[in-house]
């Protein structure tokens, strides 16, 4: 380790700074505690960095991560040797995913707490309750919608579980394709209605309500419209005086004194300098992948196995959210253009199929949703020619023609699937890399095949004259949603964590990213992710920083 001056120690460090860890890095040092963030990506600016440019974003690796400094491995079962992949390549830079998300931000349901109270054991399948209910989440899902700026409107969703207050803003107006989704819910029965999500359409908290293409998926937006913790709970924590970024910042390691507790982390500066920092407490925010795989490499005398690891379980039960979907083609001669590229990514939602009905052969459900079918130079459906006067053929005839209806698909939380250390591949510091093994619950193909027949069938009332159904085949990481890997529960030789995301085994590590979910949900879960780090985040600095500890009693 270099002999540079070493940091002065603080009251908090916050690894990872996308939606959780910016949430936790504004909660903490808005309550007065001094706090370094890190963050092993650069910290850019929107305005001067972000633009529609769709070769930029989206066929080269400037959000997403540089997969030869930062490989994945991925295998399927236990006997397969893992290859590179990249598996949920979620954006490695200040503002995390909130980068280049679509922005979907519906509530979980009260079921969601609450899966293997009312399933019992599923075979194959490691169910669990949430040592928390909707009710403890609900102010904080509260303070994130109004404090972050999310668009919709209280009541449209019939299924929708209480709330305190309504919406800071009201959702863009429905799409051209949108439109086609409502008629076709209205002549179903099925309750459609704006998908609330992370854009402002007011000038809420002074921001410019700028929109004007629904290519911000998987984009950099440039305007403050799309809510982002890169521009909105980043510069509210460093405002405080309280919050130091240290961005191009590699964390490779927590370290624990004699007494097992957290001392800081071991990281490599923007220079290329191994330094070490510590802290009073250590907050994880880099995603269910990469905090497990930082846990892991965090041995120790005392923690042989990883940091918090003495159950074993750190990595395991890992969830992920793939998304299917089904493509509906209409006619050109008789329709009109849907105009994917204009309005925004997603229009229209339901929860419809959300809870669970036996009759369809499976358990659970899950959000669907109307979109675009994606970026002029890189849509896809099955069958498109891929080359020459075809292909171009094909873009005139379809693209201006085309919507999908996706689901969020709730896969099934099974020990056997987890992050693990690659023993062989290793990053650009010389460190093992994060491997997935995976293979989807038979509940997971069932519902998967349900649902997309549901949406092809949604389609074909919205008058598609074609649908081309994409079902689950094995797990690809298409997502950045990451749950499961370090679980909250009451019982220490079962889960990671308590239930204020508080490691079992260290009482200064808190980890609160998707890694602490029992389940994965059936919605796009950054809202609830954000809602627990305040949650866990206001216990910190309220309780836990004061010496006092509390639990919470379930009847």
């Amino acid at each position: 380790m270099s002999n540079a001056k070493k940091p002065e120690p603080v009251d908090a460090i916050v690894v990872g700074l996308g939606a959780t860890g910016a949430t936790a890095a504004k909660v903490l040092s808005e309550a007065g505690l001094k706090v370094v963030g890190f963050d092993r990506g650069p910290w850019l600016s929107a305005k001067d960095h972000y633009s529609g440019d769709e070769l930029k974003f989206v066929n080269r690796n400037y959000l997403w991560p540089d997969p030869n400094l930062f490989p994945r491995t991925l295998r399927h079962d236990e006997t397969s040797e893992a290859e590179r992949f990249p598996f949920s390549p979620t954006p490695q830079l200040v503002g995390g995913g909130t980068n280049h998300w679509a922005g979907w931000v519906p509530r979980p349901r009260e079921s969601d707490f609450l899966q293997r109270s009312l399933h019992g054991d599923l075979d194959g399948a490691s169910l669990a309750d949430w040592p928390i209910r909707y009710e403890h989440l609900e102010p904080y899902l509260t303070k994130v919608e109004w404090e972050f700026g999310i668009s919709g409107i209280a009541g449209a969703d019939k299924y929708e579980p209480f709330r305190s207050k309504g919406y800071p803003s009201m959702p863009l107006r429905p799409t051209k394709f949108g439109k086609r989704f409502y008629d076709a819910c209205n002549k179903m029965g099925v309750n459609g209605f704006p998908i609330p999500h992370a854009m402002v359409t007011n000038d809420h908290k002074g921001r410019d309500p700028f929109n004007t293409t629904s290519f911000w998926n998987q984009y950099g937006d440039p305007s403050t419209a799309r809510s982002n913790t890169l521009t909105t709970f980043i510069p509210e924590a460093v405002a405080t005086g309280n919050f130091e970024l240290r961005s191009e910042s590699f964390v490779r390691e927590i370290t624990v004194g004699k007494d097992g507790r957290a001392t800081g982390v071991v990281y490599v500066d923007q220079d290329g300098v191994e330094r070490a920092q510590e802290a009073k407490v250590v907050v994880l925010g880099l995603g269910a992948i990469e905090s497990a795989r930082l846990m892991l490499m965090s041995t120790s005398p005392q923690f042989p196995d990883g940091l918090g690891n003495s159950s074993g379980m750190v990595g395991k039960n890992a969830t992920f959210h793939e998304y299917v979907f089904a493509v509906g083609l209409f006619d050109q001669e008789i329709d009109d253009p849907l105009y994917g590229w204009a309005g925004n990514y997603i229009s229209g939602g339901t929860f419809e199929f959300y809870e669970t009905d036996e009759n369809r052969g499976h358990i659970g459900g899950c959000l669907i949703s109307a979109s675009q079918t994606c970026h002029p130079i890189n849509w896809v459906f099955p069958g498109r020619p891929t080359w020459g006067q075809s292909l171009k053929d094909a873009d005139r005839s379809y693209f201006n023609f085309a919507m999908k209806i996706g689901a969020i698909l709730h896969d099934m939380p099974v020990e056997s699937n987890r992050v693990d250390l690659d023993p062989t591949v290793k990053d650009a510091w010389g460190l093992p890399v994060a491997r997935i093994t995976h293979k989807p619950h038979a509940n997971d193909v069932a519902m998967s095949k349900w649902q997309v027949d549901k949406n092809a069938e949604i389609l074909q009332v919205a008058g598609a004259s074609k649908t081309v159904p994409v079902y689950l085949d094995r797990m690809t990481g298409n997502t950045c949603h990451q749950h499961g890997t370090a679980r909250m529960g009451t019982d220490p030789s079962t889960t990671v964590l308590n239930e204020w995301c508080q490691s079992h085994d260290v009482d200064n590590l808190f980890v609160v990213d998707g890694s602490c979910f029992p389940s994965s949900t059936g919605v796009n879960p950054t809202l609830t992710m954000m809602a627990n780090a305040w949650r866990v985040s206001e216990y910190i600095s309220d309780v836990w920083s004061k010496g006092r500890d509390e639990h919470i009693t379930l009847d």
